[in-house]
């Protein structure tokens, strides 16, 4: 039976009925996530709050996301994606829309607390549903796709946050209200359509034949990882989960880093709010290409530590230059390359665990690997206004984290390798660190 269907059309219809909600649901996630960078070129002084203890404040997504990731990436795998999807998104977007109505410091740190709680176990969700529904050699593409939207979340976030912001006084509102309330909506509106469209596995897909269900069936159970897959709550011992939740604490740090603190960088080079959003389109075109191209070839030459490791320390060496070179222009082009390498590494690396790990013990460890990763996220929020601070400079926070993503990078290189991943695809686990 399974002869009569063919893997490349297979595969091509479930991106084509699967990945497009995926990505708008994940951009929709981003621009929620990318919003308080805009709203904070007011609401800083319209709450009387310092830099540092409003970048505690947009941190505070990060801690919530992190203590109840796994818990919720252990519910999805119980009553799927389809219904946990639909009350994520709905949650989180009316906390969004919340947090335009933000009385005080206490209430915008609760909110952005409760935002992260909300949306916990979102990403890793979806890396643990590609595990379902995708082939290891087809999972970093698909995860370079579905990261693509945040790029372009990040573009037409600049977009939408910098023309928001001229919004001010518009039905009462001020322009950081606005930024909240108009980016809150459209997650609320597109849950029903996900509890309708999205199917949780394989076998609820309609539009899957029988004989297509069955070939993919067969396919991931033959490349499943050998051995007792191990319960949910292993994962959280793993120490192949815990060493690539360390190893992968870099990445979010500078990409957060760099995505939070970007239009207040453009904003210090005199651009208004109209020409900082516009301005701010260009590095997440990059990108996008860069997340389109990375993945490819890696599946094309097969996975190698340099793919990961090779974008980092790039990454390292144009932040650090955009703190010595001089001229705007210059300062702001090396930035944009930071974005593009810092990115691009990402889906290569969560093809590493999705080939380690299966079963419930996957979705609970992606979602440890990426609730320790993202305190990165938690890191950057709270240092780099901190580096600012005491600096005086806007751009001296990009040379710390051109250090963090040099030491990340060269430790990627050294500990890969434990993992199987050295120049080929081969994801089998050194035995030294077998065990879990």
């Amino acid at each position: 039976m399974d002869d009569a269907v063919s893997p490349q059309a297979t595969l091509a219809k479930i991106s084509r009925r699967l990945m497009p909600l995926l990505c708008t649901m994940y951009l929709l996630a981003y621009i929620d996530r990318q919003n308080v960078s805009y709203a904070k070129l007011e609401m800083v002084d319209a709450l009387g709050m310092s830099e540092a203890a409003y970048g505690l404040g947009a941190s505070l997504f990060f801690l919530g996301y992190f203590l109840f990731e796994a818990p919720a990436n252990m519910v999805l795998a119980r009553v799927g994606a389809r219904v946990w999807f639909t009350r994520i998104m709905l949650t989180w977007g009316l906390i969004t829309i919340a947090l335009g109505y933000t009385q005080s410091p206490t209430m915008f740190y609760v909110l952005r607390f409760l935002l992260g709680v909300a949306e916990a176990g979102f990403f890793p969700g979806v890396l643990y549903l590609l595990t379902l529904w995708y082939p290891q050699a087809h999972r970093a593409r698909m995860v370079g796709l579905f990261m693509i939207a945040s790029a372009f979340a990040n573009a037409v976030g600049s977009l939408i946050g910098g023309a928001l912001l001229e919004l001010d006084g518009l039905a009462g509102l001020a322009g950081w209200q606005w930024v909240f309330v108009a980016t809150g909506l459209p997650p609320v509106l597109l849950a029903p359509v996900v509890l309708w469209k999205l199917p949780s596995t394989p076998g609820e897909a309609k539009w899957l034949s029988a004989p297509e269900k069955t070939w993919l069936a067969n396919t991931l159970a033959a490349e499943a990882p050998a051995g007792d897959p191990g319960s949910a709550w292993r994962a959280l011992t793993d120490p192949r989960v815990l060493l690539l939740a360390l190893l992968y604490f870099a990445m979010p740090l500078g990409a957060y880093g760099l995505s939070y603190w970007l239009p207040t960088i453009v904003k210090s080079f005199g651009a208004s709010n109209i020409q900082n959003g516009i301005i701010n389109v260009i590095p997440w075109i990059l990108v996008a290409v860069a997340l389109w191209a990375v993945p490819r070839h890696a599946a094309r030459h097969g996975t190698s530590r340099w793919h990961v490791a090779g974008p980092m320390l790039i990454a390292a060496v144009f932040f650090l230059a955009s703190v010595i070179l001089p001229g705007a222009a210059v300062k702001f082009a090396c930035l944009c390359i930071a974005a593009a390498a810092i990115f691009s590494a990402q889906p290569v690396f969560w093809s590493i665990p999705q080939g380690l790990l299966r079963g419930a013990h996957a979705a609970a460890g992606l979602a440890v690997i990426n609730s320790v990763g993202n305190l990165g996220g938690f890191a950057a929020q709270n240092a780099v206004p901190m580096v600012r601070d005491y600096t005086g400079s806007t751009l001296a926070p990009m040379a710390m984290l051109a250090g963090v993503l040099a030491v990340g990078g060269l430790a990627f290189l050294i500990v890969l390798p434990r993992l199987g991943v050295g120049q080929s695809s081969n994801l089998r686990l050194n035995p030294a660190i077998q065990k879990s």
